[in-house]
């Protein structure tokens, strides 16, 4: 507790309750097993705004009630349990509150309804959320809509569990409100996530505050016993405390009395700037093209055909990860929609209390952190994928944090094969909660969008930093967050609805990474600088060698992308009453005591190896080491990387050599086929990079803008690449 969090010791699988100390009874089976079969309900038609938009989404979902089963089935282990670790695994990786597993019994059928040859039931349980404040503007959105909000979470998850299920070769049916053929209350009786009380159901944690979704499946599985009734008076000291690892009632009651637009970190504590810690010249940054992107230019081509074509599974040759790119795919389409005209809005007069409304409403979504900014002209794309100029539309951004998952990140590498779906995760449900936001604001008459992954007009890192959510890294093209480190992914949602801005963040980062080097030590392929900070395009920060980076998480052939960065950094902590003593000290010392840092940042740099941290801990890993080829999910051909920390190695930054692609050698916004990369040329442009107190002399001179930082003009044929690869996002 003093060194490690208590979660340490805890299987990922377990989840966030400790369900697996309440009393079971299995007697409970023979007496649900001669209940008659419940009747199909219809969903109540419900019209307030965000019921309307959560409820769009779950008809999203339902797209995926059924669906294509792979033609051969994955090389499985024989073990019941450790299949049922995996399904649970995937479920509370996607942030279910408590998942079950029973078999699948005739009556749970709805009457009438169509019954699959399906012998086995996953039930996946989501909390309700928390209702804002009364007199805060979210909570005449939020009150009408809880229950359809967790009834999305949970088909979302449910959608991807049965995608997962599938691709391993075994049918699955999904089922939730309104799209159910089966009795759910039923089903988590039998999988001991409920209690029966009259009519109705109940859960010792959560009493009746929750929703269900199902999944049932012929895939074979280890099953739970149900509840026993004295299971209904649990809640206890123990867990309050936080039994067997599990997040305490005491962490739970901390964020519950904290201000609902105010989130569960206290980045109210955090020292406020007026500008980003690293130097932006702003007036000297170029708008760039989505073309410039390196994952873009493989997709062009740009690096050749082999990553060219590792562009399109790259992130998504594992059941998890290609689960989640096709609901990503769906969520697309609404990213943007018509505005609402002729909408009274003398409510949303006040930019402060429309700020706190827009971050209330982000938490009961599921953010993580939310912050607001303006969007600097340099923070839009200049140019769409196809080289389509993009005029900017907004003025303000919503910019949230979504953290990719503490515990599964424990249990990997890194860069093996879950490492892809960790980002996908974050990018779904980023995607979901902007994109239902967004829907709210036109409703009331707002011009708004998500920004996501998949398709965006904005650069997220600037805004995460004007937003006051993060600082540069040495990580370099990556921010980081003061209570979550680097495990985060970005969303945004643009909107011209009046906003109060945040300021920018100073937690001492800059210190700490030029005093720490272990994410430049453990990067697998170099690319991050093991030297001092440059001005690149404008910006003051660490560069990476993109190039290299790229390359490597495209066609890392023992995993499926790579985050080694975050998994290593010694900033990749759980800061919260349940984090260890020594992680909660360091943090409020390193927020509060900044001129402590001298002498803590490299007590903390060493101890954070000592304690060997970064190193994987198999009792996270719940998942299978799979790959997809040609559509088969197969055990991988060359293996899967098991790469722990390597304190020993020197790092020596005269000897590493660094690709440098400034503006002026970004490819034309539309050019029209491949540009193939010069790296020698790169390479040579090193020279022309300036210190950040070169930039600050040189601008105090008044010394013109460097010409390299002038992006490709157009070609201006209008054509575009036409051989050019479409992104997986858009494809089916």
């Amino acid at each position: 507790m003093f060194l490690y969090p208590k979660s340490r010791k805890r299987p990922a699988h377990f989840g966030p309750f400790p369900l697996e100390s309440l009393p079971r009874d299995p007697s409970i089976v023979a007496l649900e097993s001669k209940r008659t079969p419940r009747a199909s309900e219809r969903r109540t038609s419900r019209n307030d705004l965000l019921t309307v938009a959560v409820d769009r989404y779950s008809d999203v979902y339902s797209q995926f009630v059924n669906g294509d089963v792979a033609a051969q089935i994955a090389p499985l282990p024989d073990d019941l349990d450790r299949r049922s670790i995996d399904a649970k695994g995937i479920c509370y990786f996607m942030d279910a509150s408590q998942v079950g597993i029973c078999r699948m019994p005739q009556n749970a059928w709805l009457d009438r309804a169509t019954t699959e040859d399906h012998g086995h039931a996953i039930v996946i349980l989501v909390e309700h959320g928390r209702v804002p404040e009364t007199g805060n503007l979210a909570h005449p959105w939020v009150a009408p809509a809880v229950e359809a909000t967790s009834d999305m979470r949970a088909a979302e998850i449910a959608a991807l569990a049965a995608g997962h299920i599938r691709q391993m070769g075994f049918s699955a049916r999904i089922h939730f409100a309104g799209h159910e053929t089966v009795d759910r209350d039923m089903l988590a009786v039998l999988a001991g996530l409920a209690i029966r009380d009259g009519d109705d159901i109940i859960n010792p944690y959560l009493n009746d505050r929750f929703s269900l979704a199902v999944v049932t499946t012929e895939y074979e599985l280890a099953v739970d016993e149900p509840l026993s009734r004295k299971a209904a008076n649990v809640p206890s000291l123990r867990y309050w405390w936080g039994h067997n690892g599990a997040p305490s009632g005491r962490e739970r009651n901390r964020r519950a009395k904290r201000r609902s637009d105010l989130g569960p970190y206290a980045m109210e504590t955090v020292r406020r700037v007026d500008r980003p810690t690293t130097l932006i010249i702003d007036d000297e940054v170029p708008r760039v093209p989505k073309r410039a992107a390196f994952f873009e230019r493989a997709l062009h081509g740009d690096l050749g055909d082999k990553a060219k074509g590792a562009r399109t599974r790259f992130s998504f040759k594992h059941p998890v990860s290609w689960s989640q790119l096709g609901v990503i795919r769906t969520m697309v389409p609404f990213q943007n929609g018509d505005t609402a005209e002729n909408v009274d809005q003398s409510a949303y007069d006040d930019p402060a209390a429309n700020s706190r409304a827009l971050k209330s409403l982000s938490y009961f979504l599921g953010a993580d952190m939310a912050g607001i900014c303006e969007i600097p002209d340099y923070a839009w794309y200049s140019h769409t994928e196809n080289g389509e100029e993009i005029i900017p539309y907004h003025k303000y951004a919503v910019v949230m944090l979504i953290d990719q998952g503490f515990d599964t990140m424990e249990g990997g590498s890194g860069d093996d094969w879950i490492s892809g779906a960790q980002s996908m995760r974050a990018y779904l449900r980023g995607a979901e909660i902007a994109g239902v936001m967004a829907e709210v604001l036109r409703g009331e008459g707002y011009s708004s969008c998500s920004q996501t992954n998949a398709k965006s007009d904005v650069l997220h890192i600037p805004l995460a930093m004007w937003a006051g959510l993060a600082e540069l890294s040495r990580i370099g093209e990556l921010t980081l967050n003061p209570f979550i480190g680097p495990r985060l992914k970005t969303v945004v949602m643009t909107t011209n609805m009046p906003l109060e801005i945040d300021k920018p963040i100073d937690f001492g980062l800059q210190y700490f990474c030029n005093n720490c080097l272990k994410c430049a030590r453990e990067c697998p392929c170099d690319a991050i600088p093991w030297g001092d900070k440059v001005v690149f395009n404008g910006y003051e920060m660490w560069k990476p060698d993109v190039e290299r980076c790229a390359r490597y998480r495209l066609t890392n052939s023992k995993g499926s992308a790579c985050g080694r960065c975050m998994k290593t950094c010694p900033l990749n902590k759980v800061v919260d009453a349940d984090g260890p003593i020594l992680t909660r000290i360091a943090s409020w010392c390193g927020i509060n005591a900044m001129w402590l840092k001298p002498v803590l940042v490299p007590l903390g740099v060493w101890l954070d190896d000592v304690l060997q941290n970064g190193k994987r801990n198999p009792l996270k890993k719940w998942w299978f080491d799979h790959e997809i080829i040609d559509g088969i999910t197969v055990e991988p051909k060359a293996g899967t990387n098991q790469r722990d920390i390597d304190p020993k190695r020197k790092l020596d930054p005269s000897k590493q050599k660094m690709a440098y692609y400034h503006a002026d050698m970004m490819p034309a916004p539309d050019a029209p086929s491949a540009v193939p990369v010069n790296r020698k040329e790169a390479l040579a442009a090193k020279t022309k990079l300036e210190t950040p107190d070169q930039a600050r002399s040189r601008i105090a001179k008044g010394g013109p803008k460097p010409d390299h930082y002038t992006p490709t003009p157009p070609v201006g044929d209008g054509e575009g690449n036409k051989e050019a690869a479409t992104s997986p996002y858009f494809t089916k």
